[in-house]
């Protein structure tokens, strides 16, 4: 059995690792309500945009929405775990951040090694929903809800709608248009008339630009969130040795 004085020296030290280590699993609980949030967000605001390529639709926002729902439940058991003391939960909780730290990381490299690929992909898919669009199905929607939100018309410039069947039948769509109330029919079918009526900008080009920005939110979120967990990961290893090497010592 350890002399009196090392248990009372190891005591505060394990007071003061167990108060960062709840006050560290409130944070993180925190976090995983902003990732609740941002994956929530993501779906209603980019649904749009991730629509487009819906043969390769992304579930980035529900892995969002599952990341941020698994973190607030971790962030209450780290809670427990600490204020138990016990070292197998204190390990069990430093396991869940290391697996949720690989995890985040792996996906935010790759997202940044493939992002021409996604650009490239949506770029077909676009292009593709101009070309089928019928004003009817989804992806019709997203190009419609691109068009009034982003102010623009047509993958590189309004023109591209004179290539497609949707053109022939009814001319360029009306959500290109600036004011409803001046876009006949007729206006529609004719280029130049149409020229001074819709909105002459390509989609693309914003497109890319919005999703860009929204995207580096994300991921400046989510890298930030990961790296936090290596103090989680800290803090939860020391405990656990300390308790640990506390019994040890009362024995």
């Amino acid at each position: 059995m350890s002399p009196p004085s090392r248990r009372l020296q190891t005591k505060p030290v394990i007071t003061c690792l167990k108060t960062f280590l709840i006050s560290y699993s409130l944070i993180f609980w925190f976090t995983g309500v902003i990732l609740l949030a941002v994956g929530v967000w993501g779906k209603v605001s980019l649904e749009a945009y991730f629509s487009l390529a819906s043969e390769e639709s992304t579930n980035a926002p529900y892995v969002l929405i599952g990341t941020g729902a698994t973190i607030v439940i971790f962030g209450l058991f780290g809670c427990f775990a600490t204020c138990r003391g016990s070292p197998w939960m204190l390990k069990l909780y430093a396991m869940f951040l290391t697996l949720v730290f690989l995890a985040e990381l792996v996906a935010g490299i790759s997202g940044f090694i493939f992002r021409h690929e996604i650009k490239a992909t949506l770029s077909v898919a676009f292009q593709n929903a101009v070309t089928n669009y019928n004003n009817n199905d989804t992806s019709s929607s997203a190009v419609d809800a691109i068009q009034r939100t982003l102010h623009c018309c047509g993958v590189k410039n309004y023109t591209d709608w004179s290539e497609t069947a949707y053109f022939k039948l009814k001319g360029i769509p009306t959500s290109c248009c600036k004011d409803n109330t001046k876009c006949s029919p007729e206006t529609l079918q004719d280029l130049d008339k149409a020229g001074t009526e819709v909105y002459t900008t390509g989609c693309f080009a914003l497109v890319t630009s919005v999703m860009e920005s929204n995207l580096g939110i994300i991921a400046g979120i989510s890298f930030g969130i990961a790296f936090f967990q290596l103090i989680g990961i800290f803090l939860s290893c020391c405990l656990s040795r300390y308790i640990t090497n506390n019994q040890y010592e009362m024995v």
